[in-house]
């Protein structure tokens, strides 16, 4: 008992649990991700094509490597300014992308916590 005479629970989460719970919530989600991965990839395709990206250091337009690495850099929402479009269509679909990379951190955020809540509960702690 604690000084306000509640009970002190001493259970703990045991990480490996936690992670399985994790890896059991992105399983059920595998629909949803696997849609986010090939719009992401379509997307990565439209900036390719029509987007007009091009390396900054040499204004020559990017290869498909600088170009994914663009988009992957962009979802992500680091944005290093090396590798930019330079089209209207290609800035929309750099905007498409931030918002796609905010939407998969989003469902992965949310996973974690559902995962930990379900580890928590498991172990025996009460989340009020």
């Amino acid at each position: 008992m604690d000084d306000a005479g509640n009970e002190v629970v001493r259970a703990r989460i045991q990480p490996r649990q936690a992670i399985a719970e994790f890896a059991k919530v992105l399983w059920h989600l595998r629909a949803i991700l696997a849609m986010l991965l090939i719009l992401f990839l379509a997307l990565s395709a439209a900036m390719y094509s029509v987007g007009g990206a091009v390396d900054t250091a040499t204004r020559t337009p990017s290869s498909v490597g600088q170009t994914f690495y663009f988009c992957a850099v962009t979802a992500l929402t680091i944005g290093y300014g090396d590798v930019i479009p330079t089209t209207t269509l290609g800035r929309i679909v750099a905007v498409s992308l931030g918002l796609l990379g905010v939407l998969i951190t989003g469902v992965v955020t949310a996973s974690a916590v559902y995962a930990i809540q379900v580890a928590a509960r498991r172990a025996g702690l009460r989340l009020d």
